[in-house]
């Protein structure tokens, strides 16, 4: 191969800052800007080592070369090996710079491998997987490769183009279409390398939820590898992502892997007759900041709840780089300033200073921030599954993990790496049935059963609702979340059974445990040992910088001790790893015990707070709990005059003594106050279902607007206000009323 001088260090050079020097090369820039980018280096010992321990068939040990199934497939090994040693060969920097023997061993790897083209069981790695490895192989050694060797690579690379049966809208499509864009480069085809570059430009759009539509979950149509159309998957028109037609919350999986294929090849085409258009780059733009951001602990860590099967590997949790919104302002300048607070949030130089409320209808999902704590909710409707699928034998217990879970982050670690020793029946915020063994995997994965699940916000605070039936038994419970500034009320009412032999629990929380525990008890303060007990007449517990409180003296169970699992348990992945684990575990929950029949429960979660303030915070009456019945359930935030209510069906209430509210439909709402004076209403319809909603409120309002119209009947002494509701792809969205 006949280099360009200094070839590597000129395309890192160009990589990010090339000008448009004439159309004629931008071709040859953007192939430079992905060479330099796949030339990331590798160690001479890790490369002496791969060539020393290459067999004569070209094979490696340690690798079970029979093994293709799901779980398997260490072959994938085998094609970055070959990948790292071509790098090594055309590194300057490198002992093996052009060697012989580390040319010979990517030849000899490379005829082990077409001669045996290994297939694996999961479509994945031979749509995606293998050929990016093998272009991007190509790319760096090709031209030095003998013609046959070559030749005969092209059909697996071209296993990923977009007519592939993988390519589907969303995800897969952006990921194979970039594949085959650095084959069509490395072919010199500058034709179909535009053609396909329009392929990813043109997947950044929102998608309409095809689980708005009644019965989808039940009717036979097209879905999977069958079909072109999007089929719901993509970005959701509340800035969610879905993969697949399950509508499960993959915004920290799939469409974080979408959003980081489409930014790269944004950067690879900066400045050139190739560039993407201002449009769909700021859209991806806003899809980052308002849906990968906001579903994030502060913008930088994953929110475990928002996590699917990656929950059972190792360092899923990790803080995420400040590398994808340091490639969106290369660019664009759209929303600048918020990018910039996303690199110095993510490069520890800042601490978070936003506060929001989201929440997700597409994928009923509720995220709620401040600069001292993030916490979420996750929950499942007819609309959506309560989880995704155990595919490839990973995340084998999640099934309850979708049942209201509400976990809770001060610093973003307090459940890394928990999962090898963690009970999946005592998921944060869950209440559920306590069985002896978990159901099988195939059981994870359910499309849920009511439609009155959803939230009304603001955009800074915001009340939660979830009809809970447990898609495991014949639980169900009516649950609710509200949501003010530096702390937050969860109740549970109409919590019923009918399984004789398992209890029911609901747990507040099963974290790591950082702390000693402390708990308030009959009003008198005290450290616990370590152990398992249920305390009663329990006013507050403290962990962790995390209190609990209890409106009522409650009985409480806690354990804070060591526990032990392993990884193999809930991830069958043959690098799994079946060495024992044991971490320190604190888990705090109620028992409501065997059969309950409409019982009940009543927490405030305060983060960011100390045994000190906790201790001030037992005589603090901000908060009221107006109302905790199957069919109503209402809290009060007295000094910020902000109230929460949640009508499972039409009824009353009385807010303060001189206002009472009346909702003629199901829905929630949130009632902001100045004084003795209404100063917002905000609504929303969990059912979907409703053109307006209509409530009444005994005080005099008179407006009418686009949104709304407020009309005082003076016979009935009270106001009657009329909203329209959004529809179809806005619908359960809140409307905030201002007076």
């Amino acid at each position: 191969m006949k280099k360009r001088s200094n070839y590597l260090s000129l395309s890192l050079l160009l990589l990010f800052i090339s000008p448009v020097i004439a159309s004629e090369t931008d071709f040859d820039i953007i192939k430079d800007r992905v060479l330099a980018k796949i030339m990331t280096p590798v160690g001479d010992y890790t490369i002496d080592g791969l060539i020393t321990t290459l067999r004569d068939d070209g094979t490696w040990p340690g690798i079970d070369y029979t093994d293709v199934s799901r779980e398997g497939f260490l072959h994938r090994v085998h094609a970055d090996n070959m990948l790292k040693i071509a790098k090594a060969y055309q590194s300057e920097s490198s002992k093996f710079y052009e060697n012989v023997n580390a040319k010979k061993s990517v030849e000899l790897a490379l005829n082990n491998w077409l001669k045996n083209d290994y297939i694996c069981d999961n479509w994945w790695y031979n749509q995606i997987g293998i050929p990016n490895t093998m272009v991007q192989l190509m790319l760096v050694i090709g031209k030095d490769l003998p013609e046959d060797l070559v030749l005969k690579t092209q059909p697996i690379i071209n296993r990923a183009n977009i007519n592939a049966q993988g390519a589907r809208p969303g995800g897969d499509r952006v990921k194979i279409a970039g594949i085959e864009a650095k084959n069509m480069l490395f072919l010199d085809n500058h034709k179909n390398f535009k053609a396909v570059l329009k392929v990813i430009e043109n997947e950044i759009k929102q998608v309409e939820w095809i689980g708005m539509n009644y019965g989808y979950g039940f009717r036979d149509g097209e879905g999977g590898f069958a079909t072109r159309t999007a089929g719901g998957r993509g970005i959701q028109y509340d800035n969610s992502f879905h993969h697949r037609g399950d509508g499960v919350n993959n915004t920290l999986s799939y469409g974080l892997n979408y959003a980081s294929a489409f930014i790269e090849w944004a950067l690879y085409v900066v400045d050139t007759e190739y560039s993407f258009s201002n449009q769909k780059t700021e859209a991806l733009i806003d899809y980052f900041l308002d849906g990968i951001c906001k579903t994030a602990i502060f913008g930088k860590l994953p929110d475990p709840g928002a996590k699917n099967r990656s929950i059972s590997r190792p360092g899923t949790l990790k803080p995420y780089s400040p590398e994808m919104a340091q490639g969106l302002l290369k660019v664009s300048s759209h929303r600048k300033t918020e990018l910039e607070e996303i690199v110095a949030i993510r490069e520890n130089k800042m601490n978070p200073t936003k506060s929001h409320a989201t929440f997700f209808r597409h994928t009923e999902h509720f995220t709620f921030q401040r600069p001292e704590f993030f916490t979420s909710v996750r929950m499942y409707s007819t609309r959506t599954h309560n989880m995704e699928e155990p595919y490839n034998s990973e995340g084998l217990l999640n099934h309850h993990r979708g049942d209201g879970a509400n976990h809770i982050s001060v610093r973003g670690d307090e459940y890394f790496d928990i999962w090898p020793v963690y009970d999946f029946q005592k998921i944060p915020g869950t209440t559920v049935v306590q069985k002896d063994n978990m159901p099988a995997p195939e059981e994870v994965a359910k499309l849920g059963v009511t439609d009155f699940v959803g939230a009304a916000t603001d955009g800074r605070f915001g009340a939660v609702a979830f009809d809970f039936k447990s898609l495991a038994d014949t639980l169900a419970a009516r649950k609710s979340w509200f949501f003010f500034d530096d702390s937050y009320v969860c109740l549970g009412a109409g919590i019923s059974s009918d399984k004789e032999k398992f209890p029911v629990f609901t747990t507040l929380n099963q974290s790591l445990l950082r702390s000693e525990v402390t708990v308030s008890q009959n009003t008198t303060t005290t450290k616990i040992g370590r152990g398992e007990k249920t305390f009663e007449d329990i006013n507050w517990v403290f962990q962790d910088g995390i209190g609990y409180i209890f409106p009522k003296p409650t009985k409480v169970y806690i354990k804070n001790k060591t526990e032990t699992g392993d990884w193999w348990r809930i991830n069958k992945q043959v690098t799994s790893s079946k060495e024992k684990v044991s971490l320190d575990v604190f888990t705090i929950g109620l028992d409501h015990g065997l059969k309950p029949k409409n019982a009940s429960y009543e927490y405030v979660v305060v983060p960011a707070t100390s045994i000190k303030s906790l201790e001030q915070m037992s005589t603090d009456e901000s908060i009221s709990i107006l109302s905790n019945s199957p069919y109503l359930q209402a809290v009060g935030q007295n000094e910020l005059g902000i109230y929460q209510i949640v009508f499972y069906k039409a009824g009353n209430i009385k807010i303060t003594e001189g206002l009472e509210l009346i909702s003629h439909t199901p829905g929630i709402l949130m009632i902001k106050l100045d004084g003795d004076k209404i100063k917002e209403i905000t609504v929303a319809d969990p059912n979907r279902e409703l053109g307006k909603m209509h409530i009444s409120v005994s005080t005099k309002l008179n407006k009418i607007s686009d949104k709304f119209k407020a009309i005082w009947n003076k016979k009935e002494q009270v106001s009657e206000i009329t909203v329209d509701l959004p529809q179809g792809v806005n619908a359960g969205e809140s409307v905030n009323l201002s007076f």
